[in-house]
């Protein structure tokens, strides 16, 4: 059985850490209210769409993948839908009979999903034919990442696995000792053409050879202190972000770093709780503290540009950047946009009632965001 804290929502033990009641009673906290604003922009809605059941409501990391022509989704229990982008119409539907666990990832002609017993499922991109099963040590709950060569995905304890992307034949396994107690959740790997870089549980940040499996390099981002397991907790969860040269890296009751990756060597760090992915825009970093928090940081030296506090404990998704907006989604089924140069609030969504987990993706100044019922949008901002 697996330790309680892998299966609570990351955001409920943030909580639970910050000192309300996780079962509820006089101290909970609620999330903050919905602020009163003069909305400067309007959401249109594209086309909308349905994947199956969705993702469902339990904490999860399922997001579309954003091809040159289509969209591409899973729900949990086993669909994978391919749709045009431009119209929303559904190419084809595929199902795997399998509960799925860590959303779907795209390249080269490939669509990888993976189920939540370690079976890796590759699916031709324009006909959803399958090409290949694998099997990996342990659930996938972080999208797939996919290159012209490789297939990668990280599991749950804590190793990282290379297929050949043609093939499916496993080319190497990295291990990383994790701890007892960790968030439920992994980092999705950076894949580069030489490299891949991902976080864990234990708090350090990993470049791995690609062509070997060996490690390149590590950095501990934060380190395990305090007296309990639960203060202990350093679990990097967000997507290391790569942004002018530069690698960016929260998370959980550690340090937000920006590192040179040549070195590697720390540029800057600041105190930082996430377990979010970031985002970059405008010369900035845009981080989700634990509490959700918003901060916009100077890339080049931490210096704070703005912060937005009015989404407290709203259980917001990793940001996303569209135009010259900032867009989060919320467990309460909102989008919310923001300027990129003062954090105000510019325009609201009320997407879908069930929540959105799932982080919002833009490409091309469309946002696809996915609701936990499965409803798929394409949504601009005008």
């Amino acid at each position: 059985m697996k330790p309680m804290i892998r299966v609570l929502a990351a955001g409920m033990l943030a909580a639970t850490l910050g000192g309300c009641g996780l079962w509820g009673g006089p101290d909970e906290i609620e999330p903050a209210e919905l602020v009163d604003f003069d909305a400067e922009k309007e959401v249109s809605v594209l086309w909308s769409a349905q994947v199956g059941d969705g993702p469902g409501e339990g904490y999860h990391q399922f997001a579309p993948a954003i091809g040159e022509s289509r969209v591409y989704a899973t729900d949990a229990e086993g669909e994978v839908h391919a749709f045009d982008r431009a119209s929303g119409n559904r190419l084809w539907e595929v199902e795997l009979d399998m509960r799925l666990s860590g959303g779907v990832g795209y390249g080269f002609g490939t669509v990888v999903v993976a189920s939540e017993n370690g079976e890796v499922i590759a699916l031709d991109s324009d006909s959803g034919a399958e090409l290949w099963r694998s099997r990996v040590a342990s659930e996938v709950v972080a999208q797939p990442q996919v290159n012209a060569n490789l297939v990668v995905v990280q599991v749950i304890n804590g190793q990282v696995t290379a297929l050949d992307r043609v093939t499916g034949e496993q080319l190497w396994t990295y291990d990383s000792q994790i701890p007892q107690l960790s968030l439920r959740g992994t980092s999705a790997p950076v894949v580069t053409p030489q490299a891949t870089l991902t976080g864990f549980a234990n708090g350090k940040l990993i470049a791995i050879d690609n062509a070997s499996g060996n490690a390149l390099w590590e950095e501990r981002i934060a380190l395990a202190e305090g007296r309990s397991e639960l203060e202990r907790i350093v679990d990097i969860d967000g997507r290391p972000l790569l942004y002018n040269g530069t690698v960016f890296v929260s998370s959980y009751q550690g340090r937000l770093v920006a590192l040179n990756p040549y070195g590697p060597r720390i540029i800057w760090n600041i105190d930082f709780s996430s377990y979010r992915s970031l985002a970059a825009g405008f010369g900035n970093i845009y981080a989700i503290s634990a509490d959700d928090k918003i901060d916009a940081l100077d890339a080049g030296s931490s210096a704070s540009v703005w912060q937005q506090p009015a989404l407290y404990f709203r259980g917001l998704t990793s940001p996303a950047v569209i135009g010259n907006t900032l867009v989060v989604g919320d467990s309460l089924g909102y989008l919310h946009f923001m300027s990129q140069v003062d954090g105000h609030f510019v325009a609201r969504y009320n997407f879908d009632s069930s929540g959105i987990y799932s982080d919002p993706q833009v490409v091309d100044n469309v946002l696809y965001v996915l609701s936990n019922d499965g409803r798929l949008s394409a949504l601009t901002l005008n």
